[in-house]
């Protein structure tokens, strides 16, 4: 699953590439962005409690401000497909129960994402509107600083699909194909975490994510 997504995210921008010159206001455009990724990560399930967690136990993911690169292919004027490609990195730790305490850290996310835009010409501001679908997937989680001492060895999240919708605007800079660009996506998606002390699955809970994903940036248009 993980080298289809990839092929599909590289087919894209393979096809996007021949088709900028049929239209001489450019059929791809490519951003640069700042992004702020701010994740719940509260627990909706319990699975697997071996050692008596809290009752109350509830967690949060911390927020992450990461580089982004976004390319966009423009099927027609009015309706484009677009990718991201970034990495963010976050910690979940607990907020009641074990307050404060590192449950999950430096887990690395790749969230792959492809969203169909629609666009709106309002003279100087073109905003638009998207929908599409994610794939999250994490590429290293290690077990948070609390857990060790518990014996935990290995920590896992559940790679996962999830739906996302998107608003913005881009700005164009004169006729020269650079831009500004805003955007905000709203992700619904979700993962199970999973804590083993050596082979022994010791914790498994389900969480949702459901991340706020917010940009600003540049964008050029060919």
């Amino acid at each position: 699953m993980k080298q289809i997504l990839a092929a599909l995210l590289v087919g894209s921008a393979l096809f996007a590439a021949p088709a900028a010159a049929q239209d001489e206001k450019g059929d791809v455009q490519v951003k640069v962005l700042g992004t702020a990724v701010l994740p719940d990560g509260k627990i909706t399930a319990v699975n697997t409690d071996t050692i008596n967690l809290p009752a109350n136990l509830q967690t949060e993911a911390n927020d992450n401000y990461v580089p982004t690169l976004a390319i966009e292919y423009f099927v027609s004027e009015n309706f484009s497909i677009e990718t991201i490609c970034c990495m963010t990195e976050h910690d979940v730790d607990g907020v009641t129960g074990l307050a404060g305490a590192e449950l999950v850290a430096d887990a690395k996310l790749i969230p792959a994402t492809i969203t169909g835009k629609a666009h709106f010409d309002l003279g100087p501001v073109k905003p638009y509107i998207g929908a599409g679908a994610t794939y999250f997937l994490w590429v290293d989680v290690e077990p948070g600083a609390a857990t060790v001492p518990l014996g935990v060895t290995e920590t896992d999240l559940s790679d996962e699909f999830g739906l996302v919708l998107q608003a913005g605007m881009d700005v164009p800079l004169g006729e020269n194909g650079f831009g500004l660009t805003l955007d905000a996506k709203k992700y619904w998606v979700g993962t199970t975490a999973s804590w083993y002390a050596g082979n022994t699955l010791a914790i498994e809970t389900e969480h949702d994510l459901d991340p706020w994903v917010l940009s600003a940036g540049v964008s050029y248009r060919f």
